[in-house]
C-alpha cells in the first residue's frame, strides 16, 4: 500500500541540544544544509504533512527551515523533556489522520528511502498498531509510525522518556523493518559525535 500524502509526519526538533556546549546539533551542516532542514526536506518527500516540533519562536530553527512546505508546531513547555514535544505534536495532528510517522530531527543518517521503506510496511487493517524502523542487526530505532488508536496516549506523556511506555503497551503488535547499518539509531549529540561522524566521511 502506498501511503505517501496519506500518513502525516511529526519532525521532533524542540530539543535544546544541551551537550552541544553552545552549539546546536540540528543546525550542523549536513551536505550542505541544516540537519533540522534536511530532516524536515526527507520528511516531506514522503508525507504530504509535516509537523515541526520547534522551541518557541524567536529561535534559529525557524529561519532554518524557511521556505519548505511544513507546519511548525511550537512547543511552550518545550525545556520539560520530549514529552512535552509529543503532547504538543500529537495534538495538532489533522483529525483525518490515521496514523503518524515519528522522525527524530537529530539523526542525519537516515534517508527519504529509509522513511519510505518503514511507511510501504504499514498495513492499517492489520493487528500492527506501531511499525519501527531498527538498525541492520534489529536494534529498535527511528523512524516509527504509531497508528491512530495509539494518538490519546500522547496527551499523558511527560518528562523525558519519549514514547517508550507507549510502545510497551502494544505488546508484540509491533513491526520492525531493518535499515541499512546504525542509520536508524545514529543520533549525534556532542561535538565529538560530530566530528567522528564527519571524519568517517571523509
Amino acid at each position: 500500500m502506498d501511503h505517501h500524502n496519506i500518513i502525516p509526519a511529526i519532525v521532533l526538533a524542540a530539543g535544546q541540544s544541551s551537550r552541544m556546549r553552545g552549539a546546536d546539533k540540528l543546525l550542523q551542516d549536513v551536505d550542505g544544509e541544516p540537519l533540522i532542514r534536511r530532516q524536515c526536506r526527507i520528511a516531506r518527500q514522503v508525507c504530504g504533512q509535516v509537523l515541526v516540533a520547534l522551541p518557541p519562536a524567536p529561535h534559529d530553527r525557524y529561519t532554518a527551515i524557511s521556505g519548505l512546505d511544513v507546519t511548525p508546531v511550537p512547543v511552550a513547555d518545550a525545556a520539560e523533556g520530549m514529552g512535552a514535544s509529543l503532547r504538543t505534536s500529537f495534538a495538532a495532528l489533522p483529525e483525518q489522520a490515521d496514523a503518524a510517522l515519528l522522525l527524530l530531527g537529530d539523526l542525519p543518517d537516515l534517508t527519504a528511502d529509509d522513511l519510505k521503506t518503514v511507511l510501504q510496511s504499514v498495513d492499517l487493517k492489520s493487528e500492527t498498531l506501531i511499525w519501527r524502523g531498527t538498525t541492520a542487526d534489529g536494534r529498535a530505532g527511528h523512524p516509527i509510525v504509531f497508528a491512530k488508536s495509539l494518538f490519546a496516549q500522547f496527551a499523558n506523556l511527560t518528562g523525558d522518556n519519549g514514547g517508550q511506555s507507549i510502545v510497551q503497551s502494544v505488546g508484540d503488535r509491533v513491526a520492525r523493518i531493518a535499515l541499512t547499518g546504525n542509520r536508524a539509531r545514529n543520533d549525534l549529540d556532542t561535538p565529538e559525535d560530530w566530528a567522528n561522524w564527519r571524519a568517517a566521511r571523509d
